[in-house]
C-alpha cells in the first residue's frame, strides 16, 4: 500500500509512510545494489536482501496498523508503529545487511517506542521532542549494529549509520524538526558512504561504494522524504559501469572481504532464548566462523554467521535455545547456479513432511519445506523460485494460508523477469495430483492449465487430532480427539485414527474417484495404510491406492482423490 509523505509530524502515520517509501527506494535500486556486492561476500545480493528485510518489515507494520482504516478504532501509537515495523525486519531479516538493517530499526524503536512518562528514561522533556528524540532513535540505531556485530569493519554499513548518527545528532537541537534531523542524517550518511572505497581496500579495488550502505542511504532519504514531503534528488548507484565479477567458489579462492579462506557457508536462524544464553551463544559462534551478526532481544533474535561447518552452528542454537526457520546457503552452489544457464521451465512445491519434499524433489520440484505452525513467508517463496533458475515457474503453495504469500513473491519474481504460475493447491495431494501431469515440453500455458485441472480435480482430506475443546462444522469436539477434515472442514469427529480414516475414506469416494493417494505422517503405522487400501479394494473395484510416507512434521495422514 503506498503512503503519500508530506508531513512533519513524528507519528504512526509517518512511520508507514517511511516503511513505504523505503521498500519502494530499495526496489528500485535492489539490481545496482547487488552488482557493486563485494563485502563481506561478493554474493550479489545485498540489495535482495535488503528488499527482502524491508518487505518483511513493511508487511508486519501494515497488518500492525490495519484498524486504522475502521473509523471506530482508536488511532496508532508511534510506539505501536516502529515496534511491528522493527519486529517485522527482525523477523524477516536477509543475509548479513538485512541483519544490520534489523537491528538499527530496533535501536530506532528502543527510543521511539519509549514512554516519555518512564521513570527509568534519563531524558529530560526536551529531549522528547520530535527533533530531538529522532536524534537520539538515530544514536542508539547505530550503537545497537555495531554492538551486534562481532567484528565491526569500517567502510561498511555500520560506518555509514555511525556518520548518520552523528549528522543527526549535531542537528538535534531542541528547536529541531524530525524532517531538519533527517535530512541532516541522511547527508551526513550520503557523505561517508562516498568516503567508504577509501576505507575498506576490497571496496577500492573494485571501485564501488559499500552495497549496504548504500541501501541505507535509500532507507534515510525514504525518512526524510516521509517528513518532509520533499523527494531525495535520484543519485546512481556509485560503482563500475558493469557488475563487479562474483568470486569464484570457495573452495578455490576466498571469499570474506579479508581475502583468502573463507567460510563456505551461511547460516541463519530465529532463535527462542535467554540474554545470557545468547551472550554464549556469540562465543561460540565466534569461534566456530565470521561475519557473525546476532540481533534482537527480549527472548527472539535474529543469528547471522559464516562457518564451514553448519551443523555446528545450529547445534549452537539448539544448546542455546530453540531455532527455527533455519536458513544455510552454500556459496559456491549460489554462485554456479548465477553463473549456470536457466533451464525452460521449473515447478516450486511447499510441502509440510520431510518425505513428501524427497519424494517431489524425485520429481523434479524444488521444494519449500512448511513445519507445523511455521507457514513460510514470501520471502523463502522467492529464494526457491530463484533456486530453481528458470524462465517460467509453476508455484505449487500448497495451503490456502500460503495464497498471499505465493502471489507477492510471484509478482517479485515476474519483477525480475520469470514468468510465474501460482495454482492455488489447498493441499500437498493436489500438488502431488498436478506435479504428475507435469510437462515441461508443453506450452507453458498447457502445462499450466493440465496442472491446475488436476489439481482441482482431486479432493483432499486430512486428518488431525484435536488440541482443545472447541466447536467445529461437525459438532463440537473434546481434546484428543481424531479431525477427519474434508476440503478443508470437519466431516468426522472420531475416537481413533483407523476408524476415523476410514470414515472420511468413505465419504470421499461416496462421490467416485479413480485414484487413492494416502500420504502417512511418522507415527502412522502400515497397518493403517493396509487397512485403507483393502477398504478399497473391497468397496471399489476400479479405484486404484498409492501410499507414501510423508516423513516428519507431515500431518498424521493425506487423503487425496482423484
Amino acid at each position: 500500500m503506498a503512503h503519500e509523505p508530506g508531513t512533519h509530524t513524528l507519528d504512526a502515520e509517518a512511520v508507514r509512510t517511511w516503511s513505504s517509501l523505503a521498500l519502494a527506494a530499495l526496489g528500485r535500486a535492489r539490481e545496482e545494489i547487488d552488482a557493486i556486492n563485494v563485502y563481506p561476500v561478493a554474493d550479489a545480493d545485498t540489495g535482495t536482501n535488503l528488499y527482502l528485510t524491508a518487505e518483511a518489515a513493511d508487511r508486519a507494520l501494515d497488518e500492525s496498523l490495519a484498524g486504522v482504516t475502521d473509523p471506530t478504532a482508536a488511532p496508532a501509537s508511534l510506539a505501536e508503529a516502529v515496534r511491528a515495523y522493527a519486529h517485522g525486519a527482525l523477523i524477516g531479516a536477509r543475509g548479513n545487511s538485512g541483519t544490520i538493517l534489523a537491528q538499527l530499526l530496533r535501536g530506532v524503536a528502543d527510543v521511539l517506542g519509549a514512554d516519555p512518562a518512564d521513570p527509568a528514561d534519563p531524558a529530560g522533556p526536551a529531549d522528547h521532542a520530535p527533533g530531538p528524540l529522532l536524534a537520539r532513535a538515530l544514536t542508539r540505531a547505530a550503537e545497537e549494529a555495531y554492538r551486534a556485530v562481532a567484528h565491526p569493519v569500517e567502510g561498511t554499513m555500520l560506518t555509514v549509520a555511525g556518520a548518520a548518527a552523528r549528522a543527526g545528532a549535531a542537528a538535534g537541537t531542541a528547536a529541531a524538526t524530525a524532517a531538519e534531523v533527517a535530512r541532516a542524517a541522511y547527508d551526513g550518511a550520503r557523505a561517508a558512504l562516498a568516503e567508504t572505497p577509501g576505507q575498506l581496500p576490497a571496496l577500492g579495488r573494485a571501485g564501488v561504494v559499500d552495497a549496504g550502505g548504500c541501501g541505507l542511504v535509500a532507507v534515510l532519504g525514504a525518512l526524510w522524504q516521509a517528513l518532509s514531503g520533499q523527494e531525495p534528488a535520484a543519485e546512481p548507484v556509485r560503482g563500475p559501469a558493469v557488475p563487479v565479477a562474483v568470486l569464484p567458489d570457495p573452495e578455490s579462492c576466498g571469499h570474506e572481504g579479508h581475502e583468502q579462506g573463507g567460510p563456505a557457508y551461511e547460516v541463519v536462524y530465529l532463535l527462542e532464548a535467554s540474554d545470557e544464553a545468547v551472550a554464549g551463544l556469540r562465543r561460540g559462534l565466534d569461534l566456530l566462523g565470521d561475519s557473525l551478526v546476532v540481533v534482537g532481544g527480549d527472548g527472539l533474535w535474529n543469528v547471522h554467521v559464516h562457518v564451514d561447518d553448519p551443523g555446528a552452528a545450529v547445534e549452537a542454537g539448539v544448546e542455546a535455545g530453540r531455532p527455527y526457520r533455519i536458513r544455510i546457503t552454500h556459496f559456491g552452489d549460489q554462485r554456479r547456479r548465477a553463473a549456470a544457464p536457466r533451464a525452460q521451465r521449473a515447478v516450486v512445491a511447499v510441502v509440510q513432511g520431510e518425505g513428501l519434499a524427497a519424494l517431489c524433489g524425485e520429481a523434479g520440484a524444488t521444494t519449500v519445506l512448511a513445519r507445523p505452525g511455521e507457514q513460510p513467508a514470501a520471502a523463502e517463496l522467492l529464494d526457491a523460485v530463484r533456486r530453481a533458475h528458470a524462465r517460467e515457474v509453476v508455484l505449487l503453495p500448497g495451503s490456502p494460508e500460503l495464497r498471499a504469500a505465493a502471489a507477492a513473491a510471484a509478482e517479485q519474481a515476474r519483477s525480475e523477469g520469470v514468468r510465474v504460475a501460482v495454482i492455488p493447491t489447498r493441499s500437498a495431494v493436489q500438488g502431488l495430483a498436478a506435479l504428475a501431469v507435469h510437462d515441461p515440453d508443453a506450452t507453458f500455458d498447457e502445462d499450466v492449465v493440465a496442472m491446475t485441472a488436476a489439481a482441482g480435480a482431486t479432493r483432499y482430506g486430512e486428518l488431525a487430532v484435536a488440541e482443545r475443546q472447541s466447536f467445529t462444522s461437525a459438532g463440537i469436539c473434546q481434546a484428543g480427539d481424531v479431525l477427519g477434515l474434508i476440503d478443508g472442514d470437519v466431516a468426522v469427529i472420531g475416537a481413533g485414527l483407523p476408524e476415523t480414516a476410514e470414515a472420511v475414506l468413505k465419504r470421499m469416494l461416496g462421490s467416485g474417484g479413480e485414484l487413492v493417494t494416502l500420504v502417512l505422517g511418522p507415527e502412522v503405522p502400515d497397518a493403517l495404510a493396509a487397512r485403507l487400501e483393502a477398504y478399497v479394494q473391497h468397496a471399489h473395484l476400479a479405484v486404484d491406492t498409492v501410499t507414501y510416507r510423508g516423513g516428519r512434521w507431515s500431518a498424521p495422514l493425506l487423503i487425496g482423490v482423484e
